[in-house]
């Protein structure tokens, strides 16, 4: 990886609802990161999320690639269109922000991976959630084996989703969204689990619903267990149609030691004999944070948190749960290396 010592100059691929999240990361940034592009075919949404920054605005994201004076590419498309809006940077020789999923299938998967090996782009996942200060202090407690080795993950996300036929879009269709809301809101809580676990995920079995919005072709809620190689067995629960009990943690883990949980906020964990600890986190703009350290991965030519890689192993363990659901299997995790895991 080459290093960059000026601000990322960032081309947005697509200005729906999201775009607006990841523009706000940038312009928290202005020292690491700079809008000089937005694509999409729709000119007043471009426009919109361009604002005063100056941005160039182009109608289709290949002749921006082809003419954008930019380093990199955010990229905000509906899920179906991520993979050939990836490859096509990689093969001009941009980097990548990608909103999840980073795609939506095994073959799909393995294009990108062969793009960035050809290409040597830096490719980063928006797993946003990674980036609370929870989230990191708990990953910093689980490595330094404050809890002893850990036995289980649990992780959560769920809210009551007021989609209707009219305004649920492309969302409703499981061949443009790839599935329903595992593949949606349920890839946070994957991700997740996948970074607090911290092994290779292995097998997966579900139970899919669809609860309350009966109108769409996918599930609106599920339940996931995943076997990683290290012996983590993880737990998430996810849903659109309901909100969680008020007692839910947003995650937890527990392992020989102790125990710890937390709402997203606050950190609590727990030795087995001892007082709880409880940590508190001053609130931070979660793709703000994402934007700068895709920036400071380009600048410094440093691996991001979540590359490729681990987006096709969070993609492996959604396939392998919708899989388990319609066999009513155990299913195994396609790997990174896109072979078959062996069974745990």
């Amino acid at each position: 990886m080459t290093s960059l010592d000026r601000p990322v100059r960032i081309g947005l691929i697509g200005a729906g609802g999201i775009a607006g999240a990841h523009v706000a990361g940038i312009l928290r940034n202005p020292e690491k990161a700079v809008l000089a592009a937005v694509a999409d075919p729709v000119t007043e949404a471009a426009e919109k999320r361009a604002g005063d920054t100056g941005a160039a605005i182009y109608p289709d994201y290949r002749q921006m690639l082809a003419e954008a004076d930019i380093d990199a590419v955010d990229i905000c498309l509906p899920h179906h269109l991520h993979r050939d809006a990836i490859v096509a940077a990689a093969e001009a020789g941009k980097h990548v922000l990608c909103e999840k999923p980073l795609c939506l299938t095994p073959d799909e998967a393995v294009s990108i991976a062969e793009a960035v090996e050809k290409s040597g782009v830096t490719v980063m996942c928006a797993h946003n959630q990674l980036f609370l200060p929870a989230v990191a202090r708990a990953k910093e407690l689980l490595e330094s084996g404050t809890i002893g080795k850990v036995y289980e993950v649990r992780t959560t996300d769920s809210f009551f989703n007021d989609f209707t036929p009219e305004n649920m879009g492309w969302r409703a269709s499981a061949k443009t969204a790839g599935g329903g809301e595992l593949i949606d809101t349920g890839y946070h809580p994957t991700y997740l689990m996948l970074h607090l676990a911290g092994g290779v995920p292995v097998e997966a079995t579900a139970m899919l619903s669809r609860h309350r919005l009966e109108f769409m072709e996918g599930e609106d809620s599920a339940q996931v267990l995943v076997r990683f190689d290290n012996g983590v067995v993880g737990h998430l629960v996810t849903s659109w149609a309901y909100q969680a009990a008020e007692n839910t943690e947003r995650f937890s883990a527990v392992g020989e030691l102790g125990s710890l949980h937390s709402d997203g906020t606050t950190l609590s964990y727990r030795l087995r004999g001892q007082e709880s600890v409880v940590e508190e986190f001053e609130p931070v703009h979660e793709f703000g944070a994402e934007i700068e350290h895709f920036a400071d991965s380009i600048r410094n030519g440093t691996r991001p948190i979540h590359t490729h890689k681990e987006g096709t192993e969070v993609l492996g363990i959604i396939l392998a749960a919708y899989e388990s659901a319609r066999s009513r299997t155990i299913a195994p995790v396609l790997r990174a290396d896109f072979e078959p895991a062996p069974a745990g």
